[in-house]
């Protein structure tokens, strides 16, 4: 009688094991909405809070795990350069997308991050796996990926590679790639359908609603992920109607996923562009000068023609980099190294110049005094010589018209996670914003992009 006992036992402490297993696999979440928003601040987005309703932006302050001070680990930074990490955990070191454009040195034109001469737009320049690629490849392609943003660059760059899908807005119409084959119907019919309002983070809010209602997301045990990207600037108004967005987003995908099975995540692509800003140095007498880099090309052109004889060196120029011409060199038979020495010497020298980076500085050294300069450096997309000019100054092109004012700071920015048993907390400790997708790869339970190296938030 005995031994029937203890087989009862067993049997019932097996049972309620894997009921508690069973629970413990259906905690992950249904769906993970994630939300990044150009130019998003942590200051303004505090100092506009009384004015946010209960449902939006206010719910996710205060109810979710709350990082104060996020910051990108590498520079510079911008729109596309910051989505690249937010999707791949990684750097541009890794993950190629060094900003909007580069120079494609094959033809010493600047191209688009996100240009496919075949496909139009597509996302082969992104060098790393996504969280959306690794989400695909857990679950066998079972789960669906979609990405919706007013750029090519935020929508694609979020997708990844294998996402079902991803549509930005373009001349008053919503764009679509050939790239995601087949292409999803659903998604095809609705840009030919709908046609986009003036209100861009509107548009943005309203297709991934009709995506998560009408293409059979979170109706199964694998995890979704639906990406939005919005914009602000620093009015309050800006601000005010972001949260109407956040709340009309959140109210909807929590009518119909409990919030215990829906994971929301929030930031910022940390990029702020500013107005005027060298006529207001100017203005308010603050130091500023302006550095030609064509002028300097032309210059060390002749510094190096008188070393290794008459020949156009640097072949092109690209914001602030400078690109050698490689099959010369080779055929003069100089040293890579010992060129790239002397032209950091001599560029040194100049007026406003406050270091020059050389690429094999960037691939060989260590030091974390580079660190941010080299994350932000990709052999494959970068110059050989980056110059880094003082703040304030003006950096000027006269053979393309452009100028740009340096400036080295650091406005902090939001992480905010909420839902799916996410606690309630603020974290005033600087983190990176990288973490964040090795943080929802272990929500979801499953692998961080392939070169994603950072730890977890938690």
């Amino acid at each position: 009688m005995s031994n029937k006992y203890l087989y009862i036992t067993l049997l019932s402490i097996l049972g309620f094991s894997e009921e508690i297993t069973a629970q413990v696999i259906n905690q992950a979440p249904k769906l993970v909405v994630s939300i990044a928003v150009d130019e998003l601040r942590t200051d303004e987005l505090e100092a506009f809070s009384p004015l946010y309703s209960p449902n939006g932006l206010r719910r996710l302050l205060k109810e979710g795990t709350f990082f104060t001070n996020a910051s990108y680990p590498f520079t510079p930074v911008d729109c596309a350069s910051a989505t690249a990490s937010l999707s791949t955990g990684s750097t541009p070191y890794y993950h190629g997308i060094t900003g909007e454009e580069f120079l494609d040195r094959s033809t010493l034109r600047p191209v688009r991050s996100v240009q496919d001469l075949h496909k139009g737009y597509s996302p082969r320049q992104l060098g790393t796996s996504t969280l959306g690629d690794e989400l695909k490849i857990a679950t066998n392609g079972i789960a669906k990926v979609f990405s919706f943003a007013a750029t090519p660059e935020s929508a694609i760059l979020s997708a990844g590679h294998a996402a079902d899908g991803a549509a930005w807005i373009q001349s008053g119409q919503w764009v679509i790639t050939n790239y995601y084959e087949p292409i999803n119907q659903w998604l095809r019919g609705y840009t030919r359908l709908y046609q986009p309002i003036a209100d861009a983070n509107a548009c943005v809010t309203n297709i991934a609603l009709d995506c998560l209602m009408n293409n059979g997301m979170a109706l199964d045990d694998k995890t979704d992920l639906l990406s939005v990207a919005y914009s602000v600037d620093s009015q309050m108004e800006s601000y005010v109607a972001l949260d109407r967005n956040i709340a009309q987003l959140v109210d909807s995908v929590s009518r119909h996923i409990p919030l215990d099975r829906v994971l929301f995540v929030l930031t910022s692509t940390g990029s702020r562009r500013i107005e005027n800003e060298q006529n207001n140095n100017e203005k308010y007498r603050i130091p500023t000068g302006k550095f030609y880099i064509n002028r300097t090309a032309n210059l060390l052109n002749m510094y190096l023609g008188a070393t290794y004889g008459t020949a156009q060196y640097v072949e092109a120029i690209y914001r602030n980099q400078l690109y050698f011409d490689h099959k010369l060199l080779e055929r003069k038979n100089i040293n890579i190294g010992d060129l790239l020495r002397r032209s950091q010497e001599f560029i040194l020298q100049l007026s406003g110049v406050r270091h020059v980076y050389t690429a094999n500085q960037l691939t060989t050294s260590d030091s974390n005094l580079l660190s941010k300069v080299r994350n932000g450096f990709n052999v494959e997309k970068c110059g050989d010589l980056l110059i880094d000019i003082a703040p304030g100054w003006e950096l000027v092109n006269e053979n393309d018209h452009t100028s740009t004012t340096s400036r080295a700071y650091n406005i902090p920015f939001p992480i905010i996670f909420y839902g799916a048993g996410v606690k309630t907390q603020r974290v005033q400790t600087p983190v990176t914003a990288d973490a964040i997708a090795p943080t929802i790869a272990r929500i979801i339970r499953i692998r961080a992009p392939n070169a994603c190296s950072t730890e977890p938030l938690f």
